[in-house]
């Protein structure tokens, strides 16, 4: 089956930065959307940000607009989540998804990865 697999997650102080990677193997053949995923103790998973593989259109969740950064990794099957001005409440398991819509939802998203934990201390 197809993997994704989340890298760059761990402890850093508020105000700092983090950039994870989330690589993709396996028998995909065509990818269309790329979302990032987090999910903090005892509330639902949530969109953080999402881009079109094919033109790069990029959304970002309000609550991270202005922080953080989605890309693509030239040449890879990679995208990256650039996040800086990390605060406490960013504190979340993180998950790449790959999905074949622009919708939203996490149903929406066919392959997960096995998500990555980031932890900012106050």
């Amino acid at each position: 089956q197809v993997q994704l697999r989340e890298t760059g997650g761990g402890l850093v102080q508020a105000g700092g930065s983090l950039r994870l990677s989330c690589t993709v193997s396996g028998r995909l053949v065509t990818t269309y959307v790329v979302g990032w995923f987090r999910q903090a103790p005892g509330k639902e998973r949530d969109i953080v940000a999402r881009i079109l593989w094919i033109g790069g259109r990029e959304y970002y969740a309000d609550s991270v607009k202005g922080r953080f950064t989605v890309s693509r990794v030239t040449g890879k099957n990679t995208i990256e989540l650039q996040m800086d001005s990390l605060k406490p409440e960013d504190t979340a398991v993180y998950y790449c998804a790959v999905a074949f819509t622009e919708r939203l939802n996490p149903p929406d998203y066919r392959y997960w990865g096995q998500g990555t934990q980031v932890t900012v201390s106050s």
